[in-house]
């Protein structure tokens, strides 16, 4: 199936240091300044790249515009291919390609660390760009976006939980984390201090040898079929698909991970299931809600983690609206945002 995506921008750009292809994604700034992480990692080919920050484009104007923020979507991807050896020398390079592109943006692009990139990496694109977010605090920035992410992850656990199993508590329920990086590492910390049993999952075998105290290791493979009550996605996007679907055995779904389902039709397959599925753009928003609190509102930290812990009060509205009209989840996020995106002279002759 061929999926249309609706761009204001799109620029593909050849770094003239590095050589390496930079792709800057902007999918709507009907709500204000596009914002948006840099994502650098491999891909099959740099259209593969291109495809990525199309997406991830568009899930974060779905984000910002559900999360309440003024802002609209846009990404960057830094694509290497697989014979690419990133080395230190070729990562500045990179880095100072793309600290010149986005200033030419002038403002209408934000950008903040993703996939690949880092606080410090921030740092060194502020030499070429004042448009950037999340350098380290000692740099004036917030610095990583991960535990503000993890907390809204868990405030829309409990809301789920409370939707699906009738109390927030995720105590004594099993939760499998499949991705046990930066966001997951925190979310599986923060579920066994509520006391739920907790198994984590990663491509990376060396991760197991580093597991906290009370979470139990499973194979990647295992994943899909594993008996659980709740399923976290914290690594890469599309791994709920209608094959994956059919072999869940889980009752929830909710997770860090960008762009989840590999079409926006799984999520009808998902609710035939009975499987409640809380859209990624809403649960992930919690790092880039208090990334702008701070940064942009000047809020202090505790007003922000409150901002961020609203997530929740955002994923039981969308629960509740979608038990009532036999609707799901999805449907009612992008009806939430939709509201918001749409000027109020369109709606009017609706």
């Amino acid at each position: 199936m061929t999926q249309t995506l609706e761009h204001e921008e799109v620029t593909v750009h050849r770094g003239s240091r590095s050589g390496l292809p930079l792709v800057i994604a902007i999918h709507s700034r009907a709500l204000g300044p596009a914002v948006g992480g840099i994502r650098l990692r491999r891909y099959g080919s740099w259209r593969e790249g291109v495809a990525d920050a199309l997406r991830l484009s568009e899930a974060m104007t779905y984000k910002c515009a559900v999360s309440g923020l003024d802002f609209g979507g846009g990404k960057t991807v830094i694509a290497l291919d697989e014979h690419t050896d990133l080395t230190p020398e070729l990562r500045a390079a990179a880095l100072a390609d793309l600290g010149e592109l986005i200033a030419s943006f002038e403002g209408g692009y934000l950008a903040g660390p993703d996939v690949g990139t880092t606080p410090d990496d921030m740092v060194v694109l502020r030499h070429s760009s004042p448009y950037v977010f999340c350098l380290p605090e000692e740099h004036g920035g917030t610095g990583d976006s991960g535990t503000p992410t993890a907390t809204g992850v868990l405030a829309a656990l409990r809301a789920g939980a409370d939707h699906t199993f009738d109390t927030a508590s995720l105590a004594g329920r099993t939760v499998i984390v499949s991705g046990y990086g930066s966001v997951g590492s925190r979310i599986a910390a923060g579920l066994v201090a509520d006391g739920a049993r907790v198994l984590v999952s990663d491509v990376d075998e060396s991760k197991r040898a580093a597991l906290r105290p009370g979470l139990t290791w499973l194979a990647p493979e295992q994943v899909p079929g594993t008996p659980a009550d709740v399923l976290v996605p914290a690594a890469v996007g599309g791994v709920l698909s209608p094959e994956t679907v059919a072999g869940l055995d889980v009752r929830l779904v909710v997770g860090p991970a960008n762009n989840q389902l590999t079409d926006d039709s799984v999520a009808a397959l998902l609710a035939g299931r009975d499987i409640v599925w809380v859209p990624d753009f809403v649960a992930s928003a919690g790092g880039v809600v208090y990334t702008l609190g701070r940064e942009v509102d000047g809020l202090t930290q505790e007003a922000a983690i409150r901002r961020v812990s609203g997530i929740g009060d955002t994923v039981r509205l969308l629960l509740d609206r979608s038990r009532a009209k036999g609707t799901t989840p999805l449907d009612e996020a992008k009806t939430l945002a939709a509201r918001r995106l749409t000027p109020p002279s369109s709606l009017a002759t609706v």
